[in-house]
């Protein structure tokens, strides 16, 4: 049997940017995609500290040590400049796997560098 576990957690990053007119993505900065362990156009599960809201979409790379958490397209409905948010990522595996693993879990800053 397999399940989903957690493998990657950005832990209180701060949205930078929220851009209605793009087809839709989270724009991550460079260094906390390598922190994390997230690869451009993987899937992010994203949790709104601020209002609550939560929805899922894909990571893209940001420009390296901006800070930049950008919400994209639809998701802007979701999230604001200023929000508070946690990213995550899921991966499978089976129980012997699980047993052993560790999640990458990020804290950041309120300018979203690494803490």
């Amino acid at each position: 049997m397999k399940r989903s576990i957690l493998k990657s957690k950005i832990h209180r990053a701060v949205v930078t940017e929220a851009n209605i007119d793009y087809e839709g993505s989270l724009t991550i900065d460079e260094r906390l995609l390598k922190a994390a362990d997230i690869v451009p156009f993987e899937q992010v599960h994203v949790y709104n500290i601020s209002n609550g809201e939560r929805f899922v979409t894909y990571a893209i790379k940001g420009e390296k040590d901006s800070g930049v958490i950008g919400v994209n397209g639809a998701a802007v409905h979701k999230a604001s400049l200023g929000d508070m948010v946690i990213i995550t990522t899921f991966i499978l595996m089976d129980d012997e796997e699980s047993s052993f693993f560790c999640p990458k879990v990020i804290l950041v800053d309120k300018n979203n560098k690494i803490a």
